[in-house]
Order: C-alpha cells, then sequence, then structure tokens
C-alpha cells in the first residue's frame, strides 16, 4: 500500500514583509518593465529587433540569438549616461530608483549628435556593456556556466544589484539553487557614489557604478551599510524563495515570502488594479508560489485560497489554474463561477473573450456542456485554434465524461502526436486503451516507450500500472501505481488506481482506505467519495453508504453514475419507488451524453428490477428485452424477463426464457428450479389456461390456491439468493475528474419479490 507522505510541518513564526522601496507599486509591475538588462539600450533593441525567420541573422550561424551588440545599437554612451544619472535604472520589483550620486566624468560634455549619425561603432561601449551582453546570450543559448563566469566578472567592477539578481538567474538556472540563495540573501553593499573618469585600461560603468581596472590594482571606493537583496527587491525575494524550494526547506521560502499576501493592505492590489507594463504580476507569483508551499505543509485549503488570489490577480497566471483543475480542489460549481467571475476586462481587455474561451475548455465537463462546446467552436472558427493541443483536450475531456472511448482516443491521439507527451492528455489515453480491448497490445507498447523516456515521471509507471490491471493482475499493478503515488503524491489517477486494485479483488476495506486518501487530497474531486459509497454496498453497510453517496451527489449531481448507486441503495433499502426515479434519472443524463447504450446495460437491468418490484411488469418487461437487444446472450436478464412473464402468467413465453437461460448458463440451478415451477404450472392449466379449467368449483379453487402457493416459493426463492452478488464496474482510470466508467452495481439475481 502506498505509503502516507505527510509532510512534516515547519515551526509556525509569526512573519512581516520587510518594507520594501516603493513598496505600493511593485505588485503592479513585471519584471521585464522593472529590470535593467544591463546596457539600456539592449532592452529597447530586444523589443525592436522582435526576431524571425526573415530577419537577417535569423540564418547566420555567426550571430547571437540576442538581436543587440555594441556594432549593432546605437553608440550613444553620452544620451545613456545622461538618462541613467536623471533615472538611474530600478531594481526588478522597485518602481523607486536606487539613488546615487552619479558624477559624469569632466571632458565628456560634447555634442551627441555625432553619435545618432553614421556607422554604429563599439565606441560607446565598456567592458562591462559587453560582457552584460555576454551573459544574457550565454543564458539565451543554455551556456548557463558561461553566463555565471561572465556576470561574476560584472559584478565584482560594478557592484550594481541589477547584475547580482542576474548572477543569481544564472546560478538558479544553472541549478545552483545554494549559491543563488546565499547570493541574494547576505549583505550587499553598493558603493555611495563613483571616482572621475579613468584613463586608459581602466573603465567606468555607464550606469554610473565604479569598475575596477580590467588591467588590475584596486580602486578606494567609499561605501555604506548594505542591505539583504530580498530587502530591496521584491523580485529577489522571490528568486530566493525559489532557491529555497528547489533545496527543500519550505519552512524558510514561507517564511520569506509570507504566510499571507503582504500587499492587500497597500490599497494597490486587487484584481481591478491592471499590470501597467502588460507582464505578469510579481504579486501573482508569489500567491502560486505561496499555495504550492502550502501544498507541501498539507495545507490544502490554504493553498487553494492562494491559488484563486493568484489567478483573481492575474488572469494570465494559468499555473494557478491548473493547480486548481488538475489538483481537484475545487468542485464544478465553484470552478465555473469562479472562472466566470474573473476580471478579464479590466486586466486584459483586449484579450478578454479569448482567455476566457481557453480558461473554460479547462474545466470540468459534468455541467454546462452547451456552453463548453460554443467555446470550442469560437476558438476553432474565430481564433482558428482547432488544431491547437488545450483546444483538442478540451473535446477529448468531454468525450471521456460521456463514455465515448474510441472517440475520445482519436483525438487523445492526435494530441500526442503534435506535442509527444502532454500531461493533461495522457492519462484520458491510457484510460481510454484501458476500455479498449483490441488497444491493449498497443497499451503494452506505451507503458515501455514512457518508462524509458521518462523513468523520473510518475505518468510512467501509472501506465504500467494501467496494463497490468487491464491484465488482471492487480497486485502487480498496485505495486506500480503506489510507486506512482510516492514519485507524485498529488497525482489523482495513481490513488483511484492502487484502490482500484483492491476493489477488484474483494479487499474492500483497503479499498475504502485508498479512496479515502484520495478523498482527503482532492477535495473537488466527487469521485473518490463515489467509490467509498459503492464499497459499502458491496458489503451491505447501508448507512455509510447512504453518507458518502449524498456527499458525492451534493458536489456533482450530474453524474450518471452516482444516480445509479443511489437506485441501487434505495433498492436494497425496499424503497423501490425511489430507486426507480434516481435510474431513470440516471438514464436520462446518459441519453443526454449521447454515449453508446450497451455501456448503461446494468442501469437499465436494475431499473427492470426496480419496476418488477413496484408491480409495473409490462415497463419491466420492456426494459429487460432492451437489454437482450443489447446483450443477447445476458443469462441474468433472460431469467428475470421469465419470471416477469410467469408472474403475468405468460407461462410458454416463461418456458422459452428459462430455456434461453440455461443454453447460455447450464447449470444455475435458481433458473432450473424455476423452469420446473413454470413446466408443472403448463401442465396443470390445461387447454383453457389456469382459470378456464372445465371442472367443478372445488377444482378450481385448489388450482388458484396452488398457484398462490407456487408464487409464494418464487418468492422464497428470490430472498434466499437475492442481491447477493453484485458486479463492479469496468471503472475507468483516466484522472480523477474523469473517473467515472459505466454504472458500478448490478442487480442480476433473480429477485421476483
Amino acid at each position: 500500500m502506498a505509503a502516507n507522505l505527510r509532510t512534516p510541518t515547519g515551526p509556525s513564526v509569526p512573519y512581516t514583509l520587510a518594507p520594501v522601496p516603493g513598496l505600493p507599486d511593485l505588485e503592479s509591475t513585471s519584471f521585464a518593465s522593472s529590470f535593467s538588462l544591463g546596457p539600456h539600450s539592449l532592452v529597447k533593441s530586444l523589443v525592436a529587433g522582435r526576431p524571425s525567420l526573415s530577419h537577417p541573422s535569423s540564418i547566420d550561424p555567426n550571430a547571437s540569438l540576442l538581436h543587440a551588440s555594441p556594432v549593432q545599437s546605437l553608440a550613444q554612451r553620452m544620451v545613456r549616461k545622461r538618462e541613467f544619472a536623471l533615472q538611474r535604472s530600478s531594481l526588478v520589483g522597485t518602481s523607486t530608483p536606487l539613488k546615487q550620486n552619479i558624477e559624469l566624468p569632466a571632458g565628456e560634455n560634447e555634442s551627441v549628435e555625432e553619435h545618432e549619425v553614421g556607422d554604429s561603432t563599439e565606441e560607446g561601449w565598456t567592458a562591462v556593456d559587453r560582457m552584460r551582453l555576454w551573459r544574457h546570450d550565454a543564458m539565451t543559448q543554455h551556456l548557463y556556466e558561461s553566463s555565471v563566469y561572465w556576470g561574476d566578472k560584472v559584478l565584482s567592477w560594478t557592484h550594481d544589484p541589477n547584475d547580482a539578481f542576474w548572477l543569481a538567474q544564472a546560478h538558479f538556472l544553472n541549478h545552483e539553487y545554494s549559491r543563488a540563495e546565499t547570493l541574494l540573501l547576505k549583505e550587499f553593499i553598493a558603493p555611495s557614489k563613483t571616482a572621475a573618469s579613468l584613463k586608459g585600461k581602466e573603465r567606468e560603468d555607464v550606469n554610473g557604478y565604479l569598475a575596477e581596472p580590467i588591467g588590475g590594482g584596486k580602486i578606494q571606493i567609499s561605501g555604506q551599510q548594505g542591505s539583504r537583496l530580498v530587502d530591496l527587491s521584491i523580485g529577489c525575494r522571490y528568486l530566493a524563495a525559489q532557491c529555497q524550494v528547489k533545496l527543500g526547506k519550505w519552512a524558510d521560502a514561507l517564511e520569506l515570502l509570507g504566510e499571507t499576501n503582504p500587499f492587500t493592505q497597500t490599497g494597490n492590489s486587487g484584481p481591478l488594479v491592471p499590470n501597467r507594463d502588460g507582464g505578469f504580476k510579481v504579486e501573482a507569483s508569489m500567491c502560486h508560489l505561496r499555495g504550492l508551499l502550502l501544498l507541501r505543509v498539507n495545507r490544502a485549503d490554504r493553498a487553494k485560497q492562494c491559488f484563486m488570489e493568484a489567478l483573481a490577480l492575474d488572469v494570465k497566471c494559468y499555473d494557478a489554474l491548473e493547480q486548481l483543475v488538475a489538483g481537484e480542489m475545487m468542485t464544478v460549481d465553484e470552478e465555473w463561477e469562479f472562472v466566470q467571475g474573473l476580471a478579464y476586462k479590466e486586466q486584459t481587455p483586449e484579450d478578454a473573450g479569448f482567455v476566457r474561451l481557453m480558461y473554460m475548455q479547462r474545466l470540468k465537463k459534468y455541467k454546462h456542456a452547451d456552453e463548453m462546446a460554443d467555446a470550442r467552436k469560437r476558438l476553432e472558427q474565430q481564433y482558428n485554434l482547432g488544431g491547437n493541443s488545450d483546444v483538442l483536450f478540451g473535446l477529448a475531456d468531454t468525450l471521456y465524461s460521456q463514455n465515448r472511448w474510441a472517440d475520445c482516443f482519436v483525438i487523445t491521439s492526435q494530441i500526442l502526436n503534435q506535442v509527444n507527451i502532454h500531461t493533461a492528455t495522457l492519462p484520458l489515453h491510457l484510460a481510454c486503451m484501458h476500455h479498449l480491448p483490441h488497444m491493449h497490445s498497443r497499451l503494452f507498447l506505451l507503458a515501455h516507450e514512457l518508462v524509458e523516456r521518462e523513468p523520473n515521471s510518475a505518468i510512467s509507471w501509472y501506465a504500467v500500472g494501467v496494463w497490468y490491471l487491464t491484465q488482471k493482475k492487480y497486485g502487480e499493478g498496485r505495486k506500480y501505481f503506489s510507486k506512482a503515488s510516492i514519485m507524485e503524491p498529488r497525482f489523482g489517477p495513481a490513488w483511484i488506481g492502487f484502490g482500484h486494485t483492491f476493489a477488484l479483488e474483494g479487499e474492500h476495506d483497503q479499498a475504502v482506505t485508498a479512496y479515502s486518501t484520495a478523498s482527503r487530497l482532492f477535495q473537488g474531486s466527487h469521485l473518490p467519495l463515489l467509490f467509498i459509497g459503492m464499497q459499502h454496498l458491496q458489503v451491505f453497510n447501508l448507512t455509510l453508504a447512504n453518507e458518502h453517496l449524498a456527499a458525492a451527489m451534493k458536489m456533482c449531481n450530474s453524474d450518471p453514475l452516482v444516480y445509479n448507486e443511489l437506485g441501487v441503495l434505495e433498492y436494497y433499502n425496499e424503497r423501490y419507488g425511489d430507486a426507480a426515479l434516481y435510474l431513470e434519472r440516471a438514464l436520462e443524463l446518459a441519453d443526454k451524453t449521447q454515449s453508446s447504450q450497451s455501456i448503461w446495460i446494468k442501469t437499465r437491468f436494475n431499473l427492470a428490477q426496480a419496476y418488477r418490484r413496484l408491480g409495473r411488469l409490462e415497463e419491466a418487461k420492456i426494459n429487460f428485452r432492451k437489454v437482450l437487444d443489447l446483450q443477447p446472450r445476458n443469462a441474468s436478464a433472460m431469467t428475470s424477463l421469465g419470471m416477469v412473464q410467469h408472474l403475468s402468467g405468460e407461462v410458454d413465453d416463461a418456458i422459452m426464457s428459462y430455456h434461453e437461460a440455461l443454453s447460455v448458463r447450464p447449470a444455475d440451478n435458481d433458473t432450473i428450479t424455476l423452469l420446473n415451477l413454470a413446466l408443472e404450472d403448463a401442465a396443470d392449466a390445461g387447454s383453457l389456461g389456469f382459470r378456464g379449467i372445465a371442472h367443478s368449483e372445488d377444482v378450481w379453487r385448489a388450482n388458484v390456491l396452488r398457484e398462490q402457493k407456487q408464487q409464494e416459493q418464487i418468492r422464497k426463492l428470490a430472498k434466499v439468493r437475492g442481491d447477493t452478488t453484485k458486479e463492479t464496474s469496468s471503472i475507468s482510470l483516466a484522472s480523477v475528474s474523469a473517473i467515472a466508467g459505466v454504472s458500478g452495481m448490478s442487480l442480476d439475481d433473480m429477485d421476483i419479490a
């Protein structure tokens, strides 16, 4: 059984975010607008020089990935100097410039017009400028060691907090999380002013900071008391927290971020405050990271609020939506109301409709089918995204929720042909292969391929577990489901598959334990509660079954499977009228999904049994015949139809039905007993039937009494055997949000009381 992966929580330390320069404006900006890349013109050139296939450098192997260099940008050193002197480029996440007394070198007051014409030269670039460009281009080309190497030299010269941040970024990208954390948390001392212009090989940083001579030597500078970078910049604080997460220091990271959003009290925070530069709000990113940390310490309710806050603050933060939906943290109705109520127009007025339509495709598909179909149609026609993998996934998820596994498999195959591995699609793809017998061999090959390509991914070992479950090797499948749940504790399909292996072996207590763990982890899904209720039905614990099925119904009142199980529960409680209503509702919802009628054979069989107990024999016969139309060799339906015919006085038809049932299941003792009773009745009936025997009144009364006695024997027989064997459905194994499958319980017994 999978280990209980409860993470020990760190000590709860009251934490107040230290004041940050320009704090009221921090949360509404993104990194791009508030962090200088070094040479200020580099930012402008990156915006202006948008790379494309038609760009001359796009096919030049000697060009860098940054369309800015000393020979491509205007050499306006004096212009930049005066710009920086008037307004120092701010540290990431701060709108207030770092105050520095910058002295422009003497003798450099010449006119700048000479730099505005003619060819660009390297004359306007210092060594710091060039190495900053090397640092960024190395990061762009994933040469992180080179980026760290040159970034370290730049920081040694400039002592610039901007350069310290970018060096920490390079360390982070190079998986050197401890070095990045140390750099961001240690005291950082920046010089208060620069020296005069240096000559010869000595260079001065164009940002106004003193640079040491390239040729060596030391320059005495006057400094001031330093501060940690995390206290100067919200971006540095966010990056430091990311480093601590990677190092497993969850309590420290949570202390650094704060357990609540510190910006809510500033008066300049909220969904209606737009991002001024069009990027992502750092405040929203911090809320998302805070939610991840709270999940690590098993505080799912608080994490849910953080993710909702992150998405509300910035509707572009898809990571928060993915955590809410994939993590099953919200019910069907909660998801719909929350996503519909986001401030799209206030935050992204130009793209509000598009973002809303895309998010609708990611929600659960138990309700609002028409609205989601309309959204998908608009994305295909208006935005030309019919072949996009995320739009196709919305269609595949809809088909799977309707139990249309063959159609769903076609779509998931199309998605995986495009992107090879699509995290949201793979569980659906594997579940469809589980349900389609002719795909079992391909499931075996796919599981091997995933393990070879992604051995550290939980989905790979989950695929192996699905294969063993398909082969009814439940012990082996349980081992791999357990492994997947250990690798990724919040991977819902692994927990559900783990529980299924116990349920299919008849180990009800262990199955309930596994499903209970899934219910605790995925509080927005009704399926674990439904499966717990099904297990209690199997052992006739009707009180607990009622509690769990009622809870599942409250969370999702549009799943046909829930209504089927409630119908079975009411049948066992001998409330046959309520049972018939639930089962009728289940078939009504199934008809709306346009799924195959064969999937709901058991539900229709259950409805026919409820009609029989209510004395609605004609309706019972109609439904038994529909079952036989869909599954002609269903021996239980044949015997049950014979019972109804027998009770209706159609003895010859009943005998025929019993013979057909015995042709499929010859050794069924109950069917043989019922056949003998029917044959006796037929022998005694005569040519005019039971009530048409042409003899004395005494003979007539004797025949009536005998008939009543025989019917009582049938009822006793049914009660002795009645409702003792139940079939568990072939439950699907997609995701926690899509493990619907078909009706799980069937009243296959010959109960004619």
